[in-house]
């Protein structure tokens, strides 16, 4: 289980933002501890995940992007939408990690000034 300050590290979210869309996804539905806290299982994190894809990637409208959840929960189809999600985002975040290490592993460039 995720607090709700981890899930916002693992996705790059606030967690006002979570706490909006758990108002507008349905199945945004995180169980909740003895002290209320919400608490996130990996289900929960994939479907943020395909989420957060549809509305800032896919440039859904929230509602638009209820009736895409609706639609691949309806068909059953969900669960193979979500991973995919996930797929993207660790291979987004594997590119960007190569760029950064290929980056510091070039050797800086000489100047081609006179310095005297």
């Amino acid at each position: 289980y995720y607090s709700i300050s981890e899930v916002c590290d693992i996705v790059g979210l606030r967690p006002h933002v979570l706490r909006y869309w758990e108002t507008q996804f349905p199945v945004l539905n995180p169980s909740k501890n003895r002290s209320g806290n919400r608490v996130y299982q990996r289900k929960e994190i994939k479907l943020i995940l395909y989420v957060k894809q549809l509305l800032y990637d896919e440039k859904y409208t929230v509602e638009g992007a209820k009736q895409k959840l609706e639609q691949l929960r309806k068909g059953g189809e969900l669960h193979t939408e979500t991973r995919k999600a996930l797929d993207q985002q660790l291979v987004s975040l594997l590119r960007a990690e190569m760029k950064y290490l290929a980056e510091l592993l070039t050797p800086p460039k000489a100047s081609s000034g006179n310095a005297g």
